[in-house]
């Protein structure tokens, strides 16, 4: 019997020189397409957890100051783990910088009347009372965690407010001397006036318990503020500006 003949192998041809290699396969547009929902989605649940975990920190620090809180207390009002806390905050002190720059950022943005109006006075104090008054009302954690910190003696945040809050004051200082020189209003301590109105404004957030107390109800509504504008505008307009044809004030010196 004979036996089977070898399979015939064929070799492949040699590429002759010169030939044009086969061209590399092109993907189609359809396989080059990333999963983009889920990383658009992956990164909203990350910045609403921090702003989430930024507002809980916010309301806890109002109401304990800083070292009433704990980031185990954070974590718990959040409903999140304390390593979750950390993997976005490294540290308690972190986190209430962050909270403490988001506070001094609307503060600030409260501020800038008297700047929007430098020749009318009248209209520039009115809008600047009324704007902290605003604040007190729609922001009342942020002004308390603010007056935590400075009651305390600034520890933590002194060089921030130093840097950001003391130019502030400054130009709005600077504002009222000019308008003093120009005898568009009485020579006075611009100092002292910004002070004034912080104290008479800000109370309405941080002292909100007793005000409330005072006025015999469980909670400062709108028409409160109402009242203290009204109030605080008309002290504040008749102290501040001349009577129409009066001559400046002598004797106090704007800068003094």
């Amino acid at each position: 019997m004979k036996n089977p003949a070898p399979p015939t192998t064929v070799k492949p041809k040699a590429a002759k020189a010169g030939a044009a290699k086969p061209k590399a396969r092109v993907p189609k547009a359809a396989e080059l397409q990333v999963d983009t929902p889920k990383v658009v989605k992956v990164s909203q649940a990350r910045k609403l957890l921090e702003a989430d975990i930024l507002a809980a920190a916010k309301r806890l620090f109002a109401q304990r100051g800083f070292g009433g809180v704990s980031l185990d207390h954070i974590a718990r009002e959040v409903g999140a783990s304390k390593q979750n806390l950390l993997y976005y905050f490294p540290s308690k002190e972190e986190l209430y910088r962050r909270v403490l720059h988001g506070v001094l950022d609307v503060w600030l943005s409260y501020m800038d009347a008297l700047g929007q109006h430098p020749d009318d006075p009248e209209q520039a104090l009115r809008e600047y009372i009324a704007g902290k008054l605003r604040f007190s009302r729609e922001h009342p954690d942020d002004s308390r965690v603010y007056a935590n910190e400075v009651v305390s003696g600034a520890p933590i945040f002194s060089a921030e407010i130093a840097a950001r809050v003391i130019p502030a004051v400054q130009a709005d200082v600077a504002i009222l001397n000019r308008w003093a020189e120009r005898g568009l209003c009485r020579p006075l301590d611009g100092r002292h006036l910004m002070v004034l109105l912080w104290a008479s404004t800000q109370v309405y957030a941080d002292w909100a318990s007793q005000i409330s107390l005072v006025l015999g109800k469980p909670a400062l509504e709108e028409a409160d503020f109402a009242a203290a504008e009204a109030l605080i505008v008309d002290m504040v307009l008749r102290t501040v500006l001349l009577e129409k044809g009066a001559a400046p004030a002598v004797g106090l010196s704007p800068k003094s």
